[in-house]
């Protein structure tokens, strides 16, 4: 069955990107502001990593109870719910006064923008077959990845001209705008109006795995191998890409004494452009793979092996002599990163029925958040053990080699726990 027989589903992915790419630029605000709140707010590393972790500890949270409750009140309701509240909790950000505030306020994002992955997911889950799935999540995840490139620009324009309050309110209700679009345009492929009855059969040529639960009950769905290699593949690399996300602007301004108000975030916005192009190729190489006859989760797994060997020369950065060459080697990595997520999150798609979906991305989204809680502990520390003995690049120096080696790690040990899935669609 040839995919050229309607592009409704293509439309879906659309709104996922824009939704995914405000999520992105409301998560981004506080590190790109950080240099300046620290000094207004006086600020330690370690300070800053306990408000890292209301943010992470609320999202932890938050993907648990929102992965279940999607899948109770469908995709679409429970989008609109997830941004009204983070859209909110954004803009919130610019009325607080204190380092206490700005951690109520990172909780309360962090609740709100959990819900994006769970719905998105499903949705994905709900709107194609498997052979597409991973290049459809690696089109919207990229909005991740766009949302940190428009963000350096738009924030430290709106700092520029009207102060880093601003910042907090634009951004924040870009959400309300995106919410009429859903909320006039979409519905699940049964309900969708302007689709044809081929493309709704080809959405639906795959059928739901019968050996695995079909209700979102956490405690049958713990019960599985497969729910627990999702659980710590996504426990042990999420936290690398929280590090990128909130410490990268920091540690471009110690180690090369980049001032990214200057150039509008440049460093930044180059390494971001290239995580896109890394979602995107991720998700089409296992779907090239998968049209070419390759097993489907074999393609999952070979492609997932090969970009966790890409994150491995970032411990090289310590030995770079220019900004550029940095950049050039976070880029990879990160890159590397979005091609591992957009294949990892469609693992769940291929092993369970839709029903369970955005359960189970909720329960290993809540343990990447978890592990997001724990790394920034882990890395306030070490940035200020060696800020006070005045190495603080030996700091970032360890975390990168962290980072180096996390994801081959975690890819075999999620090999070893899908040993047992016999697959061969």
């Amino acid at each position: 069955m040839k995919a050229t027989r309607g592009n409704v589903r293509w439309s879906v992915v659309a709104m996922l990107f824009f939704a995914t790419t405000i999520n992105y630029i409301d998560r981004q605000v506080l590190g790109l502001l950080k240099p300046t709140l620290e000094k207004e707010f006086e600020w330690t590393e370690t300070g800053y990593s306990h408000i890292v972790m209301a943010f992470s500890g609320a999202y932890a949270l938050g993907l648990l109870v929102f992965g279940w409750y999607i899948d109770k009140i469908g995709s679409k309701l429970g989008y609109i719910i997830s941004i009204i509240v983070w859209s909110i909790a954004a803009m919130t950000h610019a009325l607080v006064r204190t380092s206490l505030g700005f951690g109520a306020a990172r909780a309360a994002l962090g609740l709100g923008e959990s819900g994006n992955f769970p719905a998105a997911i499903k949705a994905i889950a709900e709107w194609f077959p498997k052979r597409e799935r991973a290049l459809a999540t690696g089109v919207f995840n990229s909005g991740a990845n766009i949302g940190a490139v428009l963000a350096p620009p738009i924030v430290y324009a709106l700092q520029r001209n009207f102060g880093w309050r601003s910042a907090f309110v634009w951004t924040g209700a870009l959400g309300f705008l995106w919410l009429l679009w859903w909320w006039s345009k979409y519905e699940v492929p049964q309900k969708q109006r302007k689709l044809t009855s081929q493309e709704l059969e080809y959405i639906n040529s795959d059928p739901d795995n019968k050996d695995l639960p079909e209700k979102a009950k956490w405690l049958p769905l713990l019960g599985i191998r497969q729910t627990w290699a999702f659980i710590i593949g996504k426990f042990m690399t999420d936290p690398i890409w929280w590090f990128f996300l909130f410490w990268l602007p920091s540690w471009l301004s110690t180690r090369f004494n980049v001032d990214l108000k200057a150039n509008l975030g440049l460093p930044i916005i180059i390494i971001y452009t290239a995580t896109s192009l890394g979602s995107i190729g991720g998700g089409w190489l296992s779907s090239y793979l998968i049209r070419r006859g390759m097993p489907v989760f074999r393609a999952r797994k070979m492609v997932m092996l090969v970009f966790a060997i890409c994150v491995m020369p970032i411990f090289l950065v310590r030995f770079a002599d220019s900004m550029w060459e940095a950049v050039a080697l976070v880029s990879l990595a990160a890159a590397a990163h979005q091609a591992w997520s957009a294949n990892i999150y469609t693992t769940v798609s291929d092993v369970f029925p839709k029903s369970a979906v955005s359960s189970v991305t909720g329960i290993g989204g809540m343990a990447g958040a978890v592990g997001g809680i724990l790394f920034p502990l882990l890395v306030g520390n070490i940035l200020e053990h060696y800020r006070l003995l005045g190495m603080i690049n030996s700091g970032y120096n360890i975390l990168f080699l962290l980072s180096s080696v996390a994801y081959v790690i975690a890819w075999t040990i999620m090999h070893y726990l899908m040993q047992t899935r016999q697959q061969a669609a």
